[in-house]
């Protein structure tokens, strides 16, 4: 606040990274002081919320899918812009926020707890599930609206407030989505904390409950401080991703699969494909067809239809990515695109040394290793061999059999004939290991995180003697 010894004095800048002289938005940071007084506020809010009902509730989240979708074209330009994601893309984020929306405005009328019999005498056992409080919610610019989305429907829906702290290279977007959620919401019950680290550290020293979407490095962070206070939290950080192809798989099919998966959104996803690996004889034709796939997609201007692969997010994310893929052989990409965006052509190698960061650290870009496996025993082993277990997509012509032997995989999702990207917002989202700690995330398991568990044990009164 202005005034205060803690207000901020910096500024968030985010630039259009297919232009970066287009500067998209330009606002102070929320400062620390002012960032736990919104959680404060959003406290005293809290009560209100939830007292209101579950009718209320329902309305309001109903009225925010259509603030949404009537804006729906305007926010789909504004995530093109701001974030680089490709138009077709940003319009189907846009598309699954207002489902989202509409899922969760349901879900203040399922039950929120059981009736039990007591193991004696008359009485009864009830288990309710009551808000925390204020849910702090930390997410990242890779999804700018479905991801803040589905961390604060859940929430509002059983009847936290929320504020929200952004990446800051999607501000503006944030921005515009506060406001259409606030059209719908009472005052303080959704907040925006525009700002980097010490907001989001602030934050998650004022939360009741936490949920975080970003790198490994800060979901750490956000873990042991939510930890140490004793509230509940989840983090969802990166992913090494494996695509297994069986040499019964339809190589032209599977590679289609998997270049949608290296390129889509120049690999900026937490479930892009990282890793290939070919078992047995598949490794032949997958080769040729993976390279021949990956080669079809350009790194191109995002506002177009037809753009599969757009920018990086920042100059230093594509020089992360253009030296990833130095000193190995190249059967794709590895150059650097033309314009005066930061992109960087889809590229697989192959021959890749053990120890490579490659195998070990995710790049977050359009890059991918093709490896070999000589049966699917040892490819179970290499997909596990890393410290992340987020999806690994598996691709072949006989489902019984890949489903036998598919339950050694260490990841929290498994996609079978499909692309590893992809997330169906009803069900549980999350992975094992580096990839995820805590609850998972979305679906009505979503509403399990943002509450706690009572146990009443209800007797009757004992009647003294008159």
């Amino acid at each position: 606040m202005t005034g205060s010894p803690l207000a901020a004095t910096a500024r968030v800048v985010s630039r259009n990274p297919a232009d970066p002289v287009d500067i998209v938005a330009n606002v102070p940071n929320t400062g620390t002081w002012a960032t736990v007084e919104a959680a404060d506020n959003a406290r005293d809010a809290q009560r209100a919320w939830y007292a209101a009902g579950a009718s209320a509730r329902s309305a309001a989240l109903t009225d925010a899918a259509r603030a949404v979708e009537q804006a729906d074209t305007e926010l789909a330009e504004l995530a093109v812009r701001e974030v680089g994601k490709p138009l077709t893309e940003a319009r189907a984020e846009v598309s699954r926020t207002v489902a989202i929306l509409r899922y969760y405005s349901q879900l203040p009328y399922d039950a929120t707890g059981s009736v039990h019999e007591p193991a004696a005498g008359p009485g009864l056992l009830l288990t309710r599930r009551r808000p925390h409080g204020v849910a702090g919610l930390v997410t990242p610019w890779n999804f700018p609206y479905a991801i803040p989305v589905w961390k604060a429907a859940p929430a509002l829906a059983a009847g936290n407030t929320v504020v929200l702290k952004p990446a800051p290279e999607a501000t503006a977007c944030a921005l515009r989505l506060t406001e259409l959620l606030q059209q719908a919401l009472p005052t303080r019950v959704f907040t925006l904390v525009p700002g980097g680290a010490p907001e989001g550290h602030a934050l998650v020293t004022a939360a009741d409950v936490v949920s975080f979407t970003g790198s490994t490095a800060a979901g750490g962070a956000v873990v042991r401080a939510a930890t140490a206070r004793g509230i509940p939290v989840q983090a969802e950080a990166g992913g090494l991703n494996a695509a297994l192809v069986l040499p019964d798989a339809d190589p032209v099919g599977a590679a289609a699969h998997i270049a949608s998966a290296i390129a889509g959104y120049a690999g900026q996803k937490c479930t892009a494909t990282s890793r290939v690996i070919a078992v047995g004889g598949a490794l032949g034709p997958l080769r040729e067809a993976l390279a021949e796939a990956l080669r079809a997609i350009p790194a191109a201007d995002p506002t177009q239809l037809d753009t599969v692969c757009g920018p990086l997010i920042s100059e230093r994310a594509r020089e992360r990515v253009l030296a990833a893929s130095r000193d190995v052989p190249l059967l794709a990409g590895g150059k650097q695109s033309d314009g005066p965006g930061w992109y960087a052509g889809p590229t697989l190698v192959e021959q890749v040394p053990s120890g490579h960061p490659l195998l070990r650290e995710e790049v977050f870009g359009p890059v991918a290793v093709l490896l070999h496996a000589r049966d699917l025993d040892t490819a179970i082993r290499m997909t596990n061999s890393v410290p992340y277990g987020l999806v690994t997509s598996v691709h072949t012509g006989n489902l019984d059999a890949a489903l036998r032997g598919l339950d050694g995989l260490d990841t929290g999702m498994i996609r079978i004939n499909a692309p590893s990207t992809g997330v169906d917002f009803h069900l549980p989202f999350g992975g094992t290991k580096s990839s995820s700690h805590g609850p998972r995330e979305q679906g009505r398991t979503a509403l399990d995180f943002y509450t706690t568990t009572r146990t009443y044990a209800l007797h009757q009164a004992a009647i003294g003697a008159t």
